[in-house]
């Protein structure tokens, strides 16, 4: 969920905000023996995906497991916070499509950087992609079927 406070600071600290909120789910959801980039680089290799392209498409579980576990890639979980809490794909960050900062909060994004984006079905996901290519963000990937087509690891919190 993005605050109110978070939306008032200035462009360096939202960005800043913004990565400090992606690195404590990636360290939170991190495993001692490798942690969630092993897992989901094993549920890619297990499902013989191929190379992932960020072309805004939404793709199958497999291709989706392989763009996820490309280096530098930033997953982003466009469902409510109370969603997901129940369950979420390790090291995703929480954006919320719903809320009325999301276009704002998509705004600070790099533009230059790759993103995986999901739902609970793809729909959502879908319109967040679309909000994303109007920023400028054009290295985008959905999961087709949400968070309900995923094989891997899920974790909550």
């Amino acid at each position: 969920m993005i605050s109110s406070r978070l939306m008032n600071l200035p462009r360096l600290l939202k960005v800043g905000a913004l990565a400090a909120a992606l690195a404590v789910s990636v360290a939170a959801c991190s495993a001692p023996d490798g942690g969630a980039d092993q897992d989901l680089a094993a549920v890619a290799s297990v499902q013989g995906d191929a190379a992932p392209e960020f072309t805004g498409a939404h793709v199958d579980a497999a291709s989706f497991a392989a763009a996820v576990a490309e280096p530098g890639v930033t997953i982003i979980d466009v469902r409510t916070p109370e969603e997901f809490a129940q369950g979420h794909l390790p090291g995703a960050v929480n954006i919320n499509l719903q809320h009325a900062g999301f276009a704002e909060a998509i705004g600070e994004l790099d533009a230059d950087a790759s993103y995986a984006v999901y739902c609970r079905s793809g729909n959502r996901s879908r319109g967040a992609i679309e909000v994303m290519t109007a920023a400028g963000i054009d290295a985008t990937v959905g999961l087709e079927g949400g968070i309900g087509a995923w094989a891997g690891e899920v974790v909550t919190g």
